[in-house]
């Protein structure tokens, strides 16, 4: 299906601030669906959303038909790693041990444009695993229209407890570049989180829980009292906290403790979900992560009897949607490949979400659980990030995969047939 575009009127000097007419099947606004609305935007934001007829006759204005489209906001990434790539082609160990940062960032060029063209046009990376603060000048080089890619939250370097993170499995003598920043104790983890945010962390990653020995089981690592300390020390800041964590003590610690969101939440209890819904929590499943994880061990899919890790995760996801937790879309990409970001929302709903439900959560849900007032609606007044899917995705998720427009900050960066 080609986007037909028309220009109406000629241009003049005298115009100052361009605009673009949408015309869709339909737009998403992020909460609701609306049939036979028009979008405008003018400059870098949208300047009306709704029926053509209450739009005053414009002159100036290019108009993009988007036959058989659906209009959504740009979706919002949650849980992403632009300086990985899939375990499948290079183990973690070897990303982190092998591959210098440099070639790690030239990796993430390519990755965060894979990803704008996706229609993620925001992107929360949730830790450089090895590469310092290469996520920050990520950022600062897409900011400065040096590359194209999302706008970037990041993390940096995150935070871990000291001796529970990997690369494992070397003696004493080795000194190994780790994954992540280690510290300990209420005096050293507020100095890393001051530190972490001086060098350009939007928001504080931290490892509630991990695995202390190679091929263990994970245990909590940092203590309620050092949890509290550095969302405390982040908060002051206008900062957030974040955790990773997957047994029920480590997420108990952490919601106890302050964090806004929970990644990953793999052995969460009724009990703690309805912890976090009761503290305002949010959970981000990371379910494409572990569906990638199971197929590199081998498993097929479309004939292989389904994993326990599978099975337990549809169980938990399963037990957070029944206490009523917000769910965040991020699905851990880079542990799978980059522009294929909407393998979350797919199984978001196989695990039981609506596809409304999802695509709210992946645009609105995610900018008002992320502090992203002006973003993930389509509303006059907020930024225009606006993505065009061909079909309706709210009748089938598996549409995601087919976005045929991306525009971001009011600039097209993917239009007709893929172009770009």
């Amino acid at each position: 299906m080609k986007i037909a575009i028309t220009l109406i009127a000629i241009m003049t000097s005298s115009l100052t601030c361009a605009q673009t007419l949408l015309r869709p099947d339909r737009v998403f606004d992020g909460k609701t669906v609306h049939d036979n609305w028009v979008v405008l935007v003018k400059g870098t934001t949208i300047a009306f959303a709704g029926k053509e007829g209450d739009l005053k006759p414009l002159s100036y204005t290019t108009v993009i038909n988007l036959t058989g489209m659906t209009l959504m906001p740009g979706l919002i990434e949650g849980h992403s790693h632009l300086l990985l790539h899939p375990y499948n082609e290079t183990s973690w160990n070897d990303q982190v041990l092998k591959e210098s940062p440099v070639e790690r960032a030239i990796r993430g060029t390519v990755h965060a444009k894979n990803s704008l063209m996706a229609g993620i046009t925001t992107m929360r990376d949730l830790g450089a695993e090895g590469a310092g603060y290469s996520d920050v000048y990520l950022k600062k080089t897409i900011e400065e229209g040096i590359i194209n890619g999302p706008r970037l939250l990041v993390a940096g370097p995150a935070i871990v407890a000291t001796g529970a993170y990997g690369p494992k499995g070397f003696h004493d003598g080795v000194d190994v570049p780790l994954g992540a920043e280690e510290a300990s104790g209420k005096e050293e983890v507020i100095r890393t989180v001051r530190r972490q945010m001086g060098n350009g962390a939007d928001f504080i990653k931290v490892y509630a829980d991990y695995r202390w020995g190679k091929g263990e089981p994970s245990q909590p690592t940092f203590s309620l009292e050092e949890i509290e300390a550095m969302v405390a020390t982040a908060t002051s800041a206008g900062r957030y906290v974040v955790a990773h964590a997957g047994t029920p003590e480590g997420m108990r610690r952490a919601i106890l403790g302050g964090v806004e969101t929970i990644e990953h939440g793999d052995g969460g209890t009724l009990e703690i979900f309805k912890l976090m819904k009761e503290k305002g929590v949010a959970l981000c499943p990371t379910l494409a992560a572990g569906d990638a994880i199971e197929q590199y061990n081998g498993w097929d899919k479309a004939t292989g009897t389904e994993p326990d890790r599978i099975t337990a995760k549809k169980e938990s996801f399963k037990l957070a949607l029944q206490a009523g937790v917000d769910i965040v879309f991020g699905g851990d990409v880079g542990v799978f490949t980059h522009g294929e970001n909407t393998r979350e929302l797919e199984l978001m709903v196989a695990y039981g979400m609506t596809p409304l439900a999802s695509l709210q959560a992946a645009t609105s849900g995610n900018a008002r659980i992320f502090h992203q007032n002006n973003l993930g609606e389509i509303k006059k007044g907020l930024l225009a990030d606006i993505i065009a899917i061909e079909g309706n995705p709210l009748l089938d998720i598996s549409k995601m995969k087919d976005v045929k427009f991306v525009m971001k900050d009011g600039i097209i960066y993917k239009n007709i047939e893929g172009t770009e």
